[in-house]
C-alpha cells in the first residue's frame, strides 16, 4: 500500500520510533515560531539550555498578542524578545506586522516542511503543504535547540472533497461543519488531511481557514496537498522556488474517509460556548446582535477582507451594532489601503484595528455586558471576549458582514443576496519584510530585562509516594483559558509566580491561595477533572502556573493532547481513570495518596488511587512512553534534558 501525505513527511524527517498508528515517535524540526504570549518562556527556557545559536533552518518570533501594550509589562517583553532573537539567531517580527500565522503563511511556510509553534492554531501551515504542529514552549525550546519533537504517530482521517462552494458560503462554513461530524473530543493523536477533486477549488487562505480551525476537533494538525494553486500561491509571494509538488499515494491508506460535498455546504456558526456547538446560520437568523469582530488568524486574509468590502461598500452598519475588522497581517493592510477596500469599510462605520490577535484573546473590543458578539475567529469559550456574560457565535466572514449590517443574524444564502461580490486576487502581493528583523546570532548582544521577566520555575524529582490534597474538582472540557485566564492577564506570562495568582480565577477565585496554603504545609496538590482537560490554548502556562503552586497530579477521565504534553513537561503526572464513573469518588477537600509510582512505572502496571476520606481505592492509568515517564521522574523536560546533557 502507498503512503497518505502525512506519513510521507513524517517519513522523511523520522528520528526514532516507528510509524506505526499510536506509538511514540520522534521527528526532526525545520522551522519554529512563537508568539509573544507564549515566545517570553520559551526562550527563558532556551536559554537555561546554553546554547550559541539556534539550530532549525528557521526560527521566527512574532509579536501579535499583546500590543496594546497597556502598562511597561508588554514593551518590556517585547524588548527582551527582540534582543534575545539577535542574539541567538532568530528573525523577529515587530509589533504591527501581523499575526504570525497569516504572516508565516506569506513569508516563509514551505510544503513539506515541518513546523513547531508555541501557539495551538500552528496548524494554519497545513494549509501550504506543511506538516504544522502546536504545542507547548517547551517542546519549541529544545526544537530550536536541535532536539527532536515526540509525538504519537497518528491515525490519519481522509477528508474527501468533491464539488465547489456555492456563492455565500466559504471555508469557515466548511470546518465548521466538519466539527459538527467531529465535534471537539475524540480526535486526539489523529491528523486530518484533505484530498479530492474538491480540494482544487479552495484558495491557499480558504485552505488555511479550514487547517486553522481544525485545532478545535483536537487533532495534532491538518494538512492539503501542494499542487497548482499552491503554486500560484508562492510566486505571489515571490517565493516560487519554495514550491515542491507534494500529495498522497493513489493507494494511500487511512484509519478512516469522510466524504465531502462542498457544493452542498450552507452557512454554518457555532454557538456559545464550544466551536463544536454548531447549527446553521438559519437556524438562528433573525437574532439579534451587539457587535462583529472579523479578523483573527481564521478569517484576515486578503481574500476574506475583500469580500466583506465587497459586502459592505456602499452601506452602513446597524446604529445598535459596534463592527470592527482586523486585517491579519501588514501586508494585507497595505493592500486593502490600496485597492479602495479600507476606505469601504471605513465609510461603513467599521473600526479598523491593529494587525494582531486582539479581540479574539480578550484583548480589546471588549463587549457590553450579555452581548451578543458574533466573529470570525476560532473559539468562543465563555468569557474569552473579556466579557464574562457576553455570548461568542462564530461564523464567516460573509455571514459576519451581512449581519453587521442588518443588527441581526443574516443567512447568505437568502434569496434576496443574490449578488455575491466579485473579487480578482494580484498575482502579485506587495512584499516588505521591513519589519522583519533579520537573525543575525550576535553574541555579544545585551539582553534586556525588564523588571516583569523572571526566571523559570524548577521542578523537583518525582517522589515516589505522593501525599496531599484535592484543591479543586471540575467538569468536562476544562480549557486551559478557564486554568489560566487570557486577556489583559497574559502581561504576567513571564512572571509565574505573579500569574499564578490567577489560576482557575474563573472556576474558583480561592484555588491559588488554597494550593500555596497546602504547598507551603508540605501536602502535594491535586486537581480531579472530566473529559478533554485542557482543551483550546497551547499555553504551557496551564501547567507551569499549577506546577509552581505545588500541583503534582491531574486525575481526569481524558486529556487533549498539547496540554497532556505539557504536563508532563513540567513534571505534573496525568493519570486517567480506568472507570470513568470513578470521577465520583473523588471530591474536592478529599485526602488522598499515591504511592509505589516509580514501580508501577517499570512495570506498566495501574497506579492506585487511596481516598483516606472516603476509605476507597480507584485505579489509574496512564499513556506515558518509557521516554515521558523519565521525564515525569526528573521533575519535567528542562531538568531531563540537563540531565542528558551532563
Amino acid at each position: 500500500m502507498g503512503h497518505n501525505l502525512t506519513y510521507k513527511i513524517l517519513k522523511k524527517h523520522l528520528v526514532a520510533g516507528k510509524l506505526i498508528a499510536g506509538k511514540e515517535i520522534a521527528i526532526k524540526i525545520d522551522q519554529t515560531l512563537t508568539q509573544d504570549a507564549t515566545g517570553t518562556m520559551a526562550y527563558l527556557q532556551f536559554e537555561s539550555l546554553g546554547l550559541s545559536q539556534v539550530k532549525t533552518e528557521l526560527s521566527v518570533s512574532y509579536v501579535d498578542h499583546n500590543t496594546l501594550q497597556q502598562g511597561f509589562e508588554n514593551a518590556d517583553d517585547h524588548g527582551y524578545l527582540q534582543s534575545v532573537a539577535l542574539k541567538y539567531g532568530i528573525k523577529f517580527s515587530k509589533a504591527g506586522n501581523g499575526i504570525c500565522h497569516q504572516v508565516h503563511l506569506e513569508r516563509f511556510g514551505k510544503p513539506g516542511k515541518t513546523l513547531l509553534g508555541s501557539d495551538s492554531h500552528t496548524p494554519t501551515g497545513g494549509g501550504i503543504g506543511m506538516l504544522a504542529i502546536g504545542a507547548g514552549g517547551l517542546d519549541v525550546a529544545v526544537a530550536m535547540a536541535g532536539g527532536a519533537f515526540y509525538l504519537v504517530a497518528p491515525w490519519v482521517i481522509k477528508i474527501n472533497l468533491k464539488g465547489k462552494l456555492r456563492p455565500w458560503v466559504s471555508a469557515k462554513d466548511v470546518i465548521i461543519y466538519i466539527l459538527s461530524i467531529l465535534s471537539t473530543k475524540g480526535n486526539v493523536n489523529c491528523v486530518l488531511e484533505y484530498t479530492g477533486k474538491g480540494v482544487k477549488s479552495l484558495s491557499v487562505p480558504e485552505r488555511a481557514t479550514i487547517a486553522n480551525m481544525g485545532a478545535e476537533t483536537g487533532v495534532t494538525t491538518s494538512i492539503f496537498p501542494s499542487d497548482e494553486v499552491t503554486r500560484k500561491f508562492l510566486i505571489a509571494q515571490g517565493r516560487k522556488k519554495d514550491w515542491k509538488k507534494l500529495s498522497q499515494d493513489t493507494d494511500a491508506e487511512y484509519a478512516k474517509t469522510i466524504n465531502i460535498d462542498l457544493s452542498k455546504i450552507v452557512p454554518m456558526v457555532s454557538l456559545p460556548h464550544s466551536p463544536g456547538n454548531v447549527t446553521t446560520v438559519r437556524e438562528i437568523a433573525g437574532k439579534k446582535i451587539d457587535q462583529v469582530e472579523i479578523g483573527s488568524c481564521t478569517n484576515s486574509s486578503l481574500r476574506d477582507l475583500m469580500i466583506v468590502g465587497g459586502i459592505l461598500k456602499g452601506k452602513k452598519v446597524h446604529p445598535d451594532v459596534s463592527l470592527a475588522v482586523a486585517p491579519g497581517s501588514k501586508q494585507v493592510f497595505s493592500m486593502i489601503a490600496k485597492n479602495g477596500t479600507l476606505k469601504d469599510l471605513i465609510d461603513s462605520g467599521a473600526r479598523i484595528t491593529e494587525s494582531a490577535c486582539g479581540f479574539c484573546i480578550g484583548l480589546g473590543q471588549a463587549p457590553k455586558s450579555n452581548a451578543v458578539t458574533v466573529r470570525t475567529s476560532n473559539r468562543n469559550f465563555k468569557g474569552r471576549s473579556g466579557t464574562e456574560s457576553a455570548k461568542i457565535y462564530l461564523v464567516s466572514p460573509e455571514t459576519a458582514a451581512l449581519s453587521a449590517i442588518a443588527g441581526k443574524f443574516i443567512d447568505p444564502k437568502n434569496k434576496k443576496y443574490r449578488d455575491f461580490p466579485r473579487i480578482k486576487l494580484p498575482a502579485r502581493f506587495d512584499i516588505d519584510d521591513s519589519m522583519i528583523i533579520k537573525a543575525k546570532a550576535v553574541l555579544k548582544t545585551k539582553i534586556y530585562r525588564g523588571p516583569n521577566i523572571g526566571e523559570p520555575p524548577k521542578n523537583t524529582k518525582l517522589a515516589d509516594k505522593l501525599k496531599g490534597v484535592v484543591a479543586i474538582k471540575v467538569k468536562d472540557k476544562i480549557t486551559t483559558d478557564h486554568i489560566v485566564p487570557a486577556g489583559s492577564y497574559l502581561k504576567y506570562r513571564s512572571n509565574i509566580k505573579k500569574y499564578s495568582e490567577f489560576v482557575f480565577k474563573g472556576v474558583d477565585s480561592d484555588f491559588a491561595d488554597r494550593a500555596l496554603k497546602l504547598k507551603k504545609n508540605k501536602k502535594d496538590v491535586f486537581i480531579v477533572a472530566g473529559q478533554s482537560y485542557g482543551q483550546g490554548s497551547s499555553r504551557e502556562h496551564a501547567a507551569i502556573c499549577p506546577m509552581y503552586l505545588g500541583v503534582k497530579a491531574v486525575l481526569a477521565n481524558s486529556f487533549e493532547r498539547i496540554h497532556a504534553a505539557n504536563l508532563i513537561n513540567f513534571g505534573i503526572l496525568p493519570l486517567i481513570f480506568v472507570k470513568g464513573s470513578d470521577y465520583h469518588k473523588i471530591n474536592k477537600g478529599d485526602s488522598i495518596t499515591i504511592s509505589d509510582i516509580k514501580n508501577c512505572f517499570k512495570k506498566n502496571k495501574e497506579i492506585i488511587v487511596v481516598n483516606k476520606t472516603r476509605n476507597l481505592k480507584i485505579k489509574m492509568k496512564y499513556n506515558l512512553s518509557a521516554r515521558q515517564k523519565e521525564i515525569i521522574k526528573a521533575g519535567g523536560l528542562l531538568n531531563f534534558t540537563k540531565n542528558k546533557k551532563k
